[in-house]
C-alpha cells in the first residue's frame, strides 16, 4: 500500500516537473530547484530509455538552441560521492545540442529521485515528448517491470497511458532484432511493427514495408489473406486424380469450345461441369459457339 502511494505522489508529482507550464504549483516547485550550471558538470545516465539520437534531430535543435536557447529545463539529480556533478534524468538530447550550440551553461532542475523514480520520470518525460522510438519505450517499460516489479496497471498509470497502450508497446520487444532495429531508424512506423506481430514472417514483410512502400493497412490485408489460407489448407480435401476417359472428354470440349472445362463426377451417376474464361472475347466467343 506505502509503494503504491509512493508510485501515485510520483505521478502527480511528474505533472509539475515536466509539464503544465500554467500551473502555479509545478511554477513553484520549478523555480525552489531550477538553476544554471556548467555543461560540463553534467553526465549522461546509463539508465535512460533513450538510445537513438538523430543527426538531423540533433542539428535542428542545435539550431534552435543557438537561436532561442534551452527553453525546458533538463532534469537532474546528483551524483553520490562527486561534487559539482549530475546525472541526466531527462534531457539529454538538450544537453547534446547545447554542447553543439557551445553553450557554457544549462538550465536544470534539481530533484531527489532514487533509480525507480528517476526511469519513471525518463520515460514520462520522453514520452510526453513522444522523443523515444516505439522499440526504446518498449524496453523502458520493461527495465520497470523486471527491476521494479511494476504491473501492466502501475505503468499505465504512471506513464499516463492506457493499459493497451503498454500491452500492445511491450508486444514490439518480441519481434525479430532485425525488424525491431528497422523501428528504432525509423525505416518502419510503430504502426506498421504492431501489424507485424501477427504476420507469419515479420522479418521478410518488414524488408516488404521498406521496399515497396507497403502501408499499415496492406500488411492488416495480408494477415487477413494469410489466416484465410491456413483456414482454407486445413480443411481442404485431398486431392483425387482424374481418370483418362474424363481427361479426354475435357480436351475435346476445350477445343470445342475455346475455353478451360473442368468434369466432377458424383457417386449417383450425376456431375458438374465448369466452364472458365479468362477474358470477356473468350466468354463472347463462347456464348456465340453455344448460340450456333
Amino acid at each position: 500500500m506505502a509503494e503504491e502511494q509512493g508510485r501515485s505522489r510520483l505521478g502527480r508529482g511528474l505533472a509539475a516537473l515536466i509539464g503544465d507550464v500554467g500551473d502555479e504549483i509545478g511554477a513553484i516547485e520549478r523555480s525552489r530547484g531550477q538553476r544554471r550550471v556548467p555543461v560540463e558538470f553534467l553526465r549522461p545516465s546509463p539508465r535512460n530509455p533513450r538510445r537513438s539520437f538523430g543527426e538531423d534531430d540533433l542539428e535542428d535543435l542545435t539550431a534552435s538552441i543557438r537561436e532561442r536557447g534551452i527553453l525546458q529545463p533538463i532534469i537532474v539529480r546528483s551524483i553520490a560521492g562527486m561534487v559539482d556533478a549530475y546525472e541526466i534524468i531527462a534531457g539529454e538530447r538538450r544537453w547534446r545540442a547545447a554542447q553543439r550550440a557551445e553553450l557554457h551553461d544549462v538550465p536544470v532542475i534539481l530533484v531527489e529521485a532514487n533509480d525507480r523514480e528517476a526511469l519513471e520520470i525518463a520515460i514520462v518525460e520522453n514520452v510526453q515528448r513522444t522523443d523515444l522510438n516505439a522499440i526504446e519505450e518498449a524496453a523502458g517499460y520493461e527495465r520497470l517491470i523486471a527491476e521494479f516489479s511494476y504491473t501492466q496497471n502501475d505503468l499505465a498509470r504512471v506513464i499516463g497511458k492506457s493499459r493497451s497502450h503498454v500491452a500492445n508497446t511491450l508486444r514490439l520487444s518480441k519481434l525479430p532484432e532485425p525488424v525491431r532495429r528497422m523501428v528504432s531508424e525509423g525505416a518502419v512506423s510503430a504502426g506498421h511493427a504492431r501489424a507485424l506481430l501477427s504476420v507469419a514472417d515479420p522479418e521478410l514483410m518488414a524488408k516488404k514495408i521498406v521496399d515497396e512502400g507497403l502501408s499499415v493497412r496492406d500488411i492488416e490485408r495480408i494477415v487477413q489473406e494469410e489466416s484465410r489460407g491456413e483456414t482454407k489448407s486445413a480443411s481442404a480435401k485431398p486431392k483425387v486424380d482424374k481418370d483418362p476417359d474424363t481427361r479426354a472428354v475435357e480436351k475435346a470440349l476445350e477445343e470445342v469450345l475455346g475455353v478451360s472445362v473442368s468434369i466432377q463426377h458424383r457417386a449417383n451417376g450425376g456431375g458438374e461441369m465448369k466452364l472458365g474464361y479468362k477474358t470477356l472475347e473468350q466468354l463472347d466467343a463462347l456464348c456465340r459457339r453455344l448460340k450456333a
